[in-house]
């Protein structure tokens, strides 16, 4: 469902969520991908942020520099063995702004589209984006921004959930953008931190494979209901979709990236969907 900011008041409609911006299509979580994700007719853009060692927050999927979408400054790929060794919460933005992300051709992805890209500043992105709409007069997004942290990165690959959910919620609210803003997580510790310390900032639970059968044990270790529930999309069935709703949560699969899926899916009475190409809901 979109959401948008009172007097600007919408119906609900299918809530197509850009992954990543739009990973099939372009350089992952980088500027570019989330204007074309705006163009293609997204009604929210999905990412990741991490932390630089300066405390800034970046774009960024992992904490380091992966061999999949990254070239060294010195013009060599990143081969697995080093990528967690480019620990981007170790580096300053300065050095993060080395290292090129659009150029090598994704192994997964082949209608990528190739270009020099560097790792965002999230207010770069957002005054990106919100410019771009303006100037081509398009509706408002919302932003659905994930939270990558796990007890055992604590200190290593970011900071504790609190300094993290606070360097975020810095630059949400620096750029305005509380009303439009989603932010999702594996972890439930950040999930709890932003909803105790900022309750009417909406939160998603992502939900990997595991649990499947345990639906009121997750809202359990969570500790409240969130608006949303994003399992990961093999999880889906008629009877989870009633679940969320029976809690008025809205459901959000992931990464749907199959156009049979997607009609499957939205049959199945799904909210909206997270996926790598969002062309294929217009399809």
């Amino acid at each position: 469902m979109s959401f948008m900011t009172e007097g600007n008041f919408q119906k609900p409609v299918f809530d197509v969520e850009g992954h990543r911006g739009c990973r099939g299509l372009m350089p992952e979580n980088t500027i570019p991908a989330m204007l074309k994700a705006v163009d293609l007719g997204v009604t929210t853009l999905e990412m990741d942020v991490v932390i630089t060692k300066d405390n800034k927050v970046v774009v960024s999927h992992e904490p380091w520099f992966e061999t999949e979408i990254t070239t060294k400054p010195d013009g060599s790929f990143v081969n697995p063995v080093e990528a967690m060794q480019l620990n981007i919460y170790q580096m300053t933005y300065e050095e993060v702004l080395k290292y090129d992300v659009g150029m090598k051709p994704h192994p997964r992805f082949p209608q990528q589209q190739k270009m020099k890209a560097i790792k965002p500043l999230l207010s770069d992105l957002i005054d990106s984006v919100e410019t771009y709409l303006v100037k081509k007069n398009l509706p408002k997004v919302n932003y659905n921004i994930e939270i990558k942290s796990l007890p055992a990165g604590d200190n290593k690959f970011h900071p504790v959930p609190s300094e993290f959910g606070e360097l975020l919620m810095t630059v949400i609210k620096e750029k305005k953008i509380e009303g439009s803003v989603i932010i999702q997580s594996f972890d439930f510790r950040s999930l709890k931190y932003i909803h105790e310390k900022y309750p009417s900032i909406k939160t998603s639970m992502l939900i990997e494979d595991s649990d499947v059968n345990d639906f009121d044990g997750q809202l359990n270790r969570l500790g409240y209901t969130p608006e949303y529930y994003s399992p990961n999309q093999t999880l889906v069935d008629e009877k989870l979709v009633k679940q969320c709703h029976d809690k008025v949560m809205k459901i959000i699969p992931w990464t749907v990236n199959d156009a049979k899926q997607i009609k499957k899916l939205k049959k199945m009475g799904v909210d909206g969907i997270i996926t790598d190409f969002p062309d294929l809901v217009k399809k």
